[in-house]
């Protein structure tokens, strides 16, 4: 950026300065200028993001990826200037789980190589199977019988349920202008109605025997002398959608070598079978399982807060560094990470001197369901569960998360925070031309910022583009950092930094809800 456009731009947000006082903060907009200098022209987003993909790898919970990633991140913070950067362990998680080999391919009727990989946690082959294949179709328990002795020494596939159609519409997208619109407008409205006694006992009987035939079936297949197991959650172009196979408990019960497929091939092979063709797969897993340390781990990093009342307040920000294992987690959640990541090595490039202490977390664990965040949470804030405060619950001033993909910001979810909607709505407003304007009171649910949430704290999820996120990467063998578009993750960068810089110069930590009562069931 030349000198005459970054003076342009200060006296741009000089304009704002007024309105800012207005809203209790003491943000300088010379400095604002600074951050978005340094986030657009000297981003290094894009090199984070492919340390934490190509060079960590896929970094399921507590896998040798994810360690690498934790310590390659705590090295790089520590090197653009923060402190107290440390890898902090939030409590017992589970065995961690690492692939060291995976290949199948149909031999016969013909030879064709196949896409798919190990569901997490699931064992290894004993060696290269070849073994003729069964198809398992059954939906009670009296169809599962028809299988008694005939899965001996065979691979069993699954039947496909989320069969691929045809689309006409494209995978990826930006939010129309009529999308955020509908979002500003939202209005907080009365919980709706549970469903009554009936209807919730319906519901539950409904999933229990889901839950009941897939035990049943789990167990039967292994007790028949089954070698393997095919299935796929679905997916469409040779991507499959992944998850574990098993529990990564310690004392979690044995269970079959399984993989994932992508449908097209799970479905060829289908239909030849059903077909009366005879089907052999060749299929090798080496899996591998890590007990020595069960613990689970944040990545941990500050600027301190340089006034003398306020430096013991925090400001935070966050995404997950966990993925899942069948491709390398760029979208989910390494572009968090990475935009988080810029976000505090441009405050420190462009000499920020917070008032407030600025904390940032890398979460661990998340894809198991938040442990990471929730537990440090309850470590240092509150447990839901009793919603007894410690004394940090009084100092933190805001969070802010990112994990909804690779898309650029366009505003923020304010969580039912309607004290604060206003605030961020004057934050946004040096990034209209950078297509972020919206601020919506609704909630978006799934990830970290739920932690802070659940105990009272102003924690904030940013509004993403949703590009392919649902459609292609979210949890697939497609996310990969090529899906990583450079002039989103520099916009969210420099839009994060901005919040952050913001809620740690203000007078006021930012407003908070009425404090929710204690939930016994959330216990951790």
């Amino acid at each position: 950026m030349n000198t005459l456009r970054l003076i342009a731009l200060a006296s741009s947000l000089a304009v704002a300065a007024p309105t800012w006082a207005q809203q209790g903060t003491k943000a300088d907009p010379s400095m604002l200028a600074k951050i978005k200098d340094e986030g657009l022209n000297r981003s290094k987003v894009m090199e984070t993001a492919f340390y934490l993909t190509d060079v960590c790898g896929p970094r399921l919970a507590n896998s040798d990826g994810l360690n690498r990633a934790n310590q390659w991140t705590q090295k790089q913070l520590t090197s653009w200037g923060l402190t107290k950067a440390t890898i902090e362990p939030w409590g017992t998680f589970g065995r961690g789980w690492d692939i060291e080999k995976s290949y199948v391919a149909m031999t016969a009727p013909y030879y064709h190589t196949l896409i798919g990989a190990p569901k997490a946690w699931t064992p290894s082959t004993s060696g290269v199977l070849k073994k003729q294949v069964v198809v398992v179709k059954a939906t009670t328990e009296a169809e599962l019988d028809k299988y008694k002795g005939k899965l001996r020494d065979k691979i069993v596939l699954l039947d496909v349920t989320n069969v691929p159609k045809p689309s006409f519409e494209a995978d990826a997208k930006r939010y129309t202008a009529e999308e955020l619109q509908k979002m500003a407008e939202y209005k907080l409205e009365a919980p709706a109605a549970k469903p009554n006694d009936a209807e919730m006992e319906q519901r539950m009987a409904q999933r229990r025997t889901m839950m009941a035939l897939r035990t049943k079936m789990s167990d039967m297949i292994l007790s028949e002398g089954a070698v393997a197991i095919l299935s796929t959650r679905g997916g469409s172009d040779g991507t499959f959608f992944t998850s574990n196979g098993a529990p990564y408990a310690a004392d979690a019960k044995p269970v079959l070598p399984e993989l994932e497929m992508a449908p097209e091939d799970q479905l060829r092979l289908i239909r030849l079978a059903d077909a009366g063709i005879p089907v052999e797969l060749e299929l090798e897993t080496r899996t591998r399982f890590q007990s020595q340390d069960l613990k689970g781990y944040n990545v941990v990093a500050e600027i301190p807060g340089t006034d003398k009342k306020l430096k013991n307040e925090v400001v935070m920000l966050g995404g997950h560094l966990d993925s899942w294992h069948a491709a390398t987690g760029a979208t989910d959640n390494a572009a968090g990470c990475a935009v988080m990541m810029e976000a505090v090595r441009i405050l420190k490039a462009a000499g920020v001197q917070p008032r407030r202490t600025i904390r940032i977390a890398l979460w661990g664990e998340e894809e198991q369901g938040l442990h990471g965040s929730r537990n440090y949470v309850k470590n240092h804030f509150a447990d839901p569960a009793t919603m007894k405060l410690l004394p940090d619950h009084e100092k933190l001033a805001a969070y802010f998360n990112l994990d909804n993909g690779a898309g650029k910001i366009r505003g923020i979810y304010a969580q039912g925070n309607e004290a604060a909607a206003p605030i961020f709505q004057e934050w946004l407003k040096p990034f209209a031309d950078m297509g972020a304007t919206t601020v919506t009171l609704r909630n978006t649910g799934g990830t970290d910022h739920l932690a802070f949430d659940a105990v009272g704290l102003p924690g904030f999820q940013f509004i993403q583009d949703p590009l392919d996120y649902g459609t292609r990467t979210h949890h697939t063998n497609m996310d990969t950092y090529e899906r990583l578009p450079a002039d989103d993750m520099k916009q969210a960068s420099v839009v994060v930094a901005s919040f952050v810089y913001q809620a740690a110069m203000r007078y006021q930590k930012l407003p908070r809800k009425t404090l929710p009562t204690a939930k016994p069931e959330a216990r951790m």
